[in-house]
């Protein structure tokens, strides 16, 4: 802080040897002794010096000599000397001829004279430096007593120059000197104005003045194009010396609010430099207009006593929390950047003008990093919540080509539902991590649908729509809807990947199950030709094949595809010549066809169940892979078998020879008593945490092993001496049932559930919703109308930043563009573990 100080005083200290490097008349004293004809030979044009004419026989005179004498140092610093003209007796002259002449002092400028001074007016020091600047700066500096006057300079300043206005008790005091020197400095940059009436000051402010001290305000005129509006004054606040008033002007000509596009720890501004905090308004490119408005309003607010910066997310890589909408940093080295959730602009201001502030977010910090500590066991959502702001944190600097993606609000969701066939719609929040993950994925699958017929994809920030997020059933971000026109939705309930969702969207076209009239029709579907919108999606096909009498079972496959629409691609063909279409795949109708690899294999599928959930299970796990790679994406499918897993780690690729015996265990007999399949830690990196967990350390690859998860969690190591074949590891497995074989390791007990249930957002936020339960994921709802304005209970909620940015409106005193309310709510936004 000292170091700060000694650099703005040492600079203020240049600017004045830069006003005063006049030259000075070899080593003669400051107070020069003269005759009168010596002193009117050497006057100067341009240059200025303050005069008294005296006799030596004045003892009266010595009192007033001691201050011309201490203050001619002073003096010289603004090119100003000072002489005593010693009259000789016998000079009857202007100057030197009267008694009363010889109380005075006189101020030339060249040989013109500019004021005559009573001694009794130049006192000290400061009463001989402050009028004798008055008075030479009777242009810069404009003296007023009305109201009137000072409306006037204003009018005239306003769209050009700004106006600093000085009000002092009386003249010849250290303000008044304070007020001339900074008038001396500054006069060409800023209109200076000065009273000593305290009637004027108190018509000038809104409260009750104390006019016994001196006060300064400047006048943002030059801001100002209003004739019928006053200009924006700003008070300093401390004492007015010199130096305040030099600290006090360069913070009013610092840009109003700086944007910033580095590390806050890196930035240094005027106001860091001259021993003030520095607050960053975090934003990002979709609110930066109203981010804009509120770092200006509090600007304005804190104008004098910290600086204000706009900090864009976008173009910063910050390793911080999401919801975190304020930085503070203060002009103490050492001391690191503070960011903060607050929940208005009041909050902002409070935390400069109320240093305590300061301390208790730092004490509720302290608190809350040992809670932490304390709370490790209850962490893991925290952790999983890390990980996706990371990676978004990560890519933040990618923008986002949202163009493509139409962004609903309250007004334009119900009308945008009935312009296209199909409307998918995103509902998510601006602020939190895994919907900006998702939107991610969500602008690429606009691009992969760019062109698509029918299919709109938009999107609504429920931070800033919560009624329609509420009157839409969401209350867990992110989720997506696709609405059918006038008609019903279907919600996505799969992986948030770019490919399937995707996919989801195309599938969703399509009518589900598809009904198909010929056999050619039946047979090009299966070939993957039919719907012409699919073939170049490479997925498993499943048809149904129905005869006249099997009504009851072609119902259940049909209520199955509303169930599966959107995830599985169904047909059904139930023609007088279905018997003919089944038997050329060797069943009976009712019965399945399952179509893989574009149609080069055509299993057929007794369909024995005849109610839908029935159905639903056969099919999906008809439609699982013999002997499938586990991903992440997938394992959910293979663990709600429940069934014990025979699985092969690989580091790559398995061996063909592998590959043949594995395939061939998974299509024997035993198939439905467990999972065959594998896992490649070079694609799924993951599974070498799984093998630490079985094993302490990863055991030498490849290596097959028998994981019962859902009874006793028990894992059994396939003997590494032996080779994979198909009778080796039946005969293991015999083994192991008879139980003559050690577990390698025995799982814990624990649920493999998520480890905290998902929190309802909405809930969280200030709008007063009723709850409502949620809508099973993979059913189909009527799409509600919308409700008329007198039926309509939800809480009307405030536009978004973006529409308050079209509409121009003020500022709001919230921080909704950049952060969550909900933040500053009985500290319920600190972290997920505590809700």
């Amino acid at each position: 802080m000292s170091a700060q100080k000694d650099r703005w005083v040492s600079s203020f200290s240049f600017l004045l040897f830069c006003a005063s490097s006049i030259p000075r008349r070899g080593n003669a004293r400051l107070l020069q002794e003269l005759s009168p004809q010596e002193y009117f030979s050497s006057l100067q044009a341009g240059r200025a010096s303050l005069a008294y004419f005296s006799h030596n026989t004045s003892p009266g005179a010595q009192p007033f000599l001691e201050q011309i004498e201490n203050s001619a140092e002073a003096l010289q610093d603004y090119g100003i000397s000072v002489v005593k003209v010693n009259c000789p007796k016998e000079d009857v002259s202007r100057y030197c001829g009267k008694e009363n002449t010889l109380r005075k002092a006189y101020l030339f400028r060249g040989n013109m004279l500019i004021r005559e001074f009573p001694t009794d007016a130049l006192f000290d020091v400061n009463s001989v430096v402050a009028n004798v600047l008055f008075a030479l700066l009777f242009n810069e500096v404009k003296y007023v007593e009305t109201l009137a006057d000072l409306q006037s300079i204003e009018n005239a300043l306003k769209g050009r120059s700004n106006m600093v206005f000085a009000y002092v008790p009386a003249t010849g005091t250290a303000e008044h000197r304070a007020v001339m020197e900074a008038a001396f400095v500054y006069g060409t940059v800023h209109q200076f104005v000065l009273t000593t009436e305290a009637t004027l000051l108190r018509d000038t402010g809104d409260d009750e003045p104390d006019v016994s001290s001196a006060r300064l305000l400047f006048c943002h005129c030059q801001r100002a194009t209003d004739l019928a509006q006053p200009c924006r004054r700003t008070a300093m606040g401390q004492a007015l010396t010199m130096l305040n008033i030099h600290r006090h002007l360069k913070l009013m000509g610092a840009p109003l609010v700086t944007e910033v596009a580095e590390d806050p720890e890196k930035v240094s501004t005027v106001h860091l430099q001259l021993g003030l905090p520095l607050v960053f308004i975090l934003s990002q490119k979709e609110t930066y207009e109203a981010d804009r408005r509120t770092a200006e309003f509090v600007a304005w607010q804190l104008l004098g006593k910290a600086g204000v910066a706009l900090l864009s997310r976008d173009l910063v890589d910050l390793n911080i929390l999401l919801r975190s909408n304020v930085a503070l940093k203060t002009p103490d080295e050492g001391v690191p950047v503070k960011y903060l959730v607050l929940e208005d602009t009041d909050e902002v201001i409070t935390l400069v003008e109320d240093k305590s502030k300061i301390r208790q977010i730092q004490e509720e910090e302290e608190e809350e990093d040992q809670e932490d500590e304390d709370e490790k066991e209850n962490n893991n959502q925290d952790i999983q919540d890390d990980q996706v702001v990371e990676a978004v944190s990560r890519d933040k600097k990618r923008e986002l080509p949202l163009e493509q993606i139409l962004l609903l609000t309250e007004e334009t969701f119900h009308s945008a539902l009935l312009e296209t066939a199909r409307t998918v719609v995103l509902f998510y929040a601006s602020w939190e991590a895994v919907s900006l993950a998702v939107l991610r994925s969500y602008t690429e699958v606009a691009d992969h649908l760019k062109g698509t017929q029918g299919v709109l994809l938009a999107r609504v920030n429920c931070w800033d729509w919560p009624g329609v997020c509420t009157k839409e059933n969401v209350t867990q971000f992110p989720t997506v809807k696709i609405y059918e026109k006038g008609e019903r939705w279907v919600m996505y309930d799969g992986m948030w990947g770019t490919e399937e969702l995707t996919s989801f969207i195309m599938l969703s076209r399509i009518s589900c199950p598809l009904k198909l009239a010929t056999i050619e029709e039946a047979e090009g579907y299966l070939r993957g030709e039919f719907p012409s919108e699919l073939s170049s999606y490479h997925h498993t096909l499943v048809l149904g094949v129905f005869s006249t009498a099997t009504s009851e079972a072609r119902e259940a496959f049909e209520e199955a595809g509303n169930i599966l629409s959107g995830h599985v691609t169904m047909g059904m063909y139930f023609e007088d010549d279905a018997l003919s279409l089944s038997r050329k795949y060797a069943v009976s109708p009712p019965a399945l066809l399952l179509a893989r690899s574009g149609g080069r294999s055509v299993e057929g599928v007794a369909l024995s169940k005849q109610s839908a959930q029935d159905m639903v299970r056969m099919i999906r796990y008809e439609l699982l892979d013999v002997f499938p790679e586990i991903t992440v994406q997938n394992l959910p499918r293979y663990l709600q078998l429940r069934k014990p897993f025979l699985i092969l780690f690989s580091d790559g690729d398995i061996g063909e020879m592998e590959s043949k015996e594995m395939l061939k265990l998974a299509k024997g007999r035993p198939r439905q008593a467990f999972v065959a399949c594998w896992l490649n830690l070079k694609k799924t990196p993951v599974g070498r945490g799984v093998l630490k967990v079985y094993f302490a350390t990863v055991p030498s690859l490849p290596l097959l092993l028998w994981v019962n998860l859902h009874a006793g969690g028990q894992v059994f190591q396939f003997p590494s001496e032996q080779t994979v074949t198909e009778m080796n590891v039946l005969s293991w497995l015999e083994r192991l049932k008879a139980g003559l074989e050690i577990p390698s390791s025995t799982l814990s007990e624990e649920d493999w559930k998520p480890p905290l249930p998902a929190y309802d957002f909405l809930q969280m936020m200030e709008t007063a919703v009723p709850e409502v339960p949620p809508h099973p994921s993979h059913r189909r709802g009527d799409m509600p109308a919308p409700e008329s304005p007198g039926g309509d209970t939800t809480v009307q909620e405030e536009p978004s930043q973006e529409t308050k940015a079209e509409k121009g409106g003020s500022p709001g005193r919230d921080l909704r563009g950049t952060a969550p309310r909900l933040a500053a709510r009985e500290k319920q936004g600190k972290r997920h573990s505590e809700l």
